[in-house]
């Protein structure tokens, strides 16, 4: 009777201490880390700005160079201002030159013989002038259609900015994921022995 007894007890004694340690481990279980250590780096790409090339095209609009600037490509600034500056240039001294043969061609319709051309380098004045009139108009029509083609090309060269930073912006958000591939690949064709060269588009979700 008391070998029974004893023998009762140490199973619930046993039965006692099991259950709490099984509570204890669920409780371990169910208690969170207060860091987590990872041994791998995440990336995280930049969001896409749709109103980036809009910027861009705004800034080179203001200022040409402007939106190479805004899209750090500083090296094509040099450029943009060199050819807008060599149209400029042009434009101006095709439009000098027009203003002096059309000057000398309105003086000598009013009748003036004390046009530019009427005197030597020396300042001596001819009796016959070094160009005649209907060179002046020739030479007037030539330097105004200079003028004209030279204005176009300076505007043609700035409009020419706006779309270069438009472009450089959309390019800058291209994605170039690795998820995204297209290559070349080599194709031999076992059936004819014959080998082609193809692309290959490469999406991985």
């Amino acid at each position: 009777m008391t070998l029974n007894k004893f023998l009762i007890a140490s199973i619930l004694a046993f039965l006692c201490c099991f259950s709490l340690i099984a509570q204890d481990k669920r409780k371990k279980k169910q208690q969170l880390p207060k860091e987590v250590l990872t041994d791998s780096i995440v990336k995280t790409r930049e969001p896409i700005n749709p109103l980036s090339p809009a910027k861009a095209a705004f800034y080179s609009a203001v200022l040409p160079g402007l939106g190479q600037a805004y899209n750090k490509k500083y090296w094509k600034i040099p450029i943009v201002y060199a050819a807008i500056g060599t149209g400029i240039y042009f434009y101006i001294d095709n439009n000098k030159e027009y203003n002096r043969y059309r000057d000398a061609f309105k003086s000598r319709l009013a009748g003036f013989t004390n046009d530019e051309f009427y005197f030597d380098s020396q300042g001596n004045q001819l009796t016959t002038p070094r160009i005649s009139t209907e060179r002046l108009q020739d030479a007037q029509e030539f330097f105004r259609r200079n003028k004209e083609i030279s204005l176009l090309v300076t505007l043609g060269l700035y409009a020419l900015n706006i779309i270069d930073a438009n472009v450089d912006a959309h390019l800058l958000q291209y994605n170039v994921d690795e998820n995204l591939s297209l290559a070349p690949k080599y194709q031999f064709n076992e059936l004819d022995a014959s080998s082609n060269i193809v692309l290959t588009l490469n999406f991985k979700f």
